[in-house]
């Protein structure tokens, strides 16, 4: 097993060295310059659209989730123990320098978030609940290849809902057990572990709408809660401050004495990490993004891109500060959400180590939510049959008990693997695409520039076909007989599916 363990560790380096990282960054930078710096020059509508009423149906239902809804199910899924584990795992790996180069690559990575997410919601298809799509749908629609779509939606499948959900139990089950203390009895994992499987069970269950409206409510809580416990601690350390964010600019740029990380360590350290915590160009995000109803694609370009910010520039950001003002010598540091924790209690005192727990559990839970959600959607585009479904939510609900007793290592470093190869899938589909994405981002700002908030029909694109949604004005922007549209979708999808460029 140790072997194995080492095997998937030098592999995973590898591909993330030669092959992800330097087509995140290119890729990156050409999005960057190609959209005008979309990224910082349209924050402000970023806030705008994150709040834009949603369109409805016949009947006078939202046509599916809200924009703030999908923002949020994606939100769920970013900001998980990635942002307290990942983070300290980051630092004690890389020294304070890593985090500028998490930062720099959630700015350059907004790029890739913004494209992702418009393409997503440009192919994205009608279902029951309301829309679903994501890298797997714009695969098959925009470059005509249903087995790339495929292969994406399997490495996301294996990632997301197994891997990492169960990694996000196991933190919840380590966590309680670590702040219990030596007299935690042996079976409490266990049943911790029920009492999440039970309780992710009853909400995955329920569909998208149940999945949205419980992380509509959990988290603007955990991140507030979080953010305002990392501020007492940074107040309390204030006089720490300037010495914290010289070392982290100054430290981004060459040998580390603290922890003995190299330039290029500190660099795929911190790039890892921060593609883990905030999925800029990942493929994940924009299956949440697709399930919104919004009036243009460039509408959830934009929040999602928000969505980045909040993970790396709030909630990773308190994480590490939590850290470099509380533990000064880093030099036998230990890795993961130890390092948090023990910075927490060092400051605050043993009830922040409760706290913790309590925010780690919301944390990590929700992450269960959204990443069940991105297999859903994958699930359904590889085969919409409900039997297949409700498989694959019964076995999400058993890696949930699995992983709460389990051993991390090994899964983590597979995660870690599989996760590049998703990433580089992915960026390839949205840089071959993304000259749709450039010419939505110019209808939006015409419009914009125009006074009008922005709608999309697909006739502003007649040229580009697979665009099942998005017919006119009046189904853009509600309301319309969705059980009707519904019914069209799915015959276009059968005509796109039997379709010889689909193979």
């Amino acid at each position: 097993m140790d072997a194995l363990n080492e095997w998937l560790l030098l592999w995973g380096d590898r591909l993330w060295t030669w092959l992800v990282l330097p087509v995140v960054v290119l890729l990156g930078l050409y999005f960057t310059v190609r959209s005008g710096v979309v990224q910082f020059r349209l924050i402000p509508e970023m806030f705008r659209t994150l709040t834009d009423k949603t369109p409805r149906n016949a009947g006078g239902d939202p046509q599916s989730v809200s924009a703030f809804q999908a923002f949020t199910i994606s939100a769920a899924s970013r900001v998980g123990v990635g942002n307290i584990a990942g983070v300290g795992t980051a630092i004690a790996l890389g020294g304070p320098g890593a985090v500028f180069w998490m930062w720099l690559m959630a700015f350059i990575g907004g790029a890739s978030s913004f494209i992702e997410s418009s393409l997503a919601q440009l192919f994205k298809v009608r279902d029951k609940d309301g829309f679903r799509g994501g890298p797997a749908y714009y695969m098959e629609r925009g470059l005509k290849a249903r087995w790339l779509g495929i292969w994406f939606a399997i490495i996301l499948i294996v990632c997301f809902p197994f891997a990492f959900s169960s990694l996000q139990a196991n933190t919840i089950a380590a966590t309680v057990t670590a702040t219990i203390g030596d007299g935690a009895p042996g079976w409490l994992p266990w049943v911790i572990g029920i009492v999440v499987a039970a309780l992710t069970g009853l909400v995955v269950f329920g569909g998208v709408r149940r999945i949205a409206s419980v992380t509509q409510l959990l988290v603007p809580i955990m991140a507030l809660t979080y953010l305002l416990l990392g501020l007492v601690v940074v107040a309390l350390h204030i006089d720490r401050l300037p010495t914290v964010f010289a070392e982290i600019f100054t430290q981004a740029w060459g040998f580390n004495e603290v922890v003995g990380a190299a330039f290029g360590y500190i660099v795929l350290t911190g790039v890892k990490r921060g593609m883990f915590s905030n999925e800029a160009g990942l493929g994940s995000a924009p299956n949440a993004g697709a399930s919104a109803a919004v009036t243009h694609p460039v509408k959830q370009g934009l929040v999602q891109t928000l969505g980045v910010y909040f993970d790396t520039f709030l909630v990773c950001s308190i994480t590490a500060f939590i850290i470099l003002v509380s533990v000064p010598d880093l030099g036998d540091a230990q890795r993961g959400i130890g390092l948090t924790q023990g910075a927490l209690v060092s400051t605050l005192g043993s009830w922040s180590s409760i706290a913790l727990s309590i925010i780690v559990f919301l944390l990590a839970f929700s992450s269960i939510l959204g990443n069940y959600y991105y297999g859903e959607s994958n699930i359904e585009f590889i085969n919409p049959n409900r039997g297949i479904l409700t498989a694959y939510r019964a076995l999400v609900v058993v890696a949930v008990l699995a992983g709460s007793v389990v051993g991390a290592e090994l899964v983590w470093n597979f995660a870690d693997g599989v996760m590049g190869l998703m990433a580089l899938t992915n960026l390839v589909a949205i840089g071959l695409l993304s000259g749709i994405a450039f010419r939505l981002l110019k209808d939006y700002t015409a419009q914009r520039r125009s006074g009008r908030d922005p709608v999309f029909t697909r006739d502003r694109l007649a040229d580009v076909t697979g665009i099942e949604v998005w017919e006119d004005e009046l189904t853009v922007t509600g309301p319309i007989d969705f059980r009707t549209q519904l019914r069209q979708g799915e015959k276009h999808r059968d005509h796109l599916r039997d379709s010889p460029r689909a193979e």
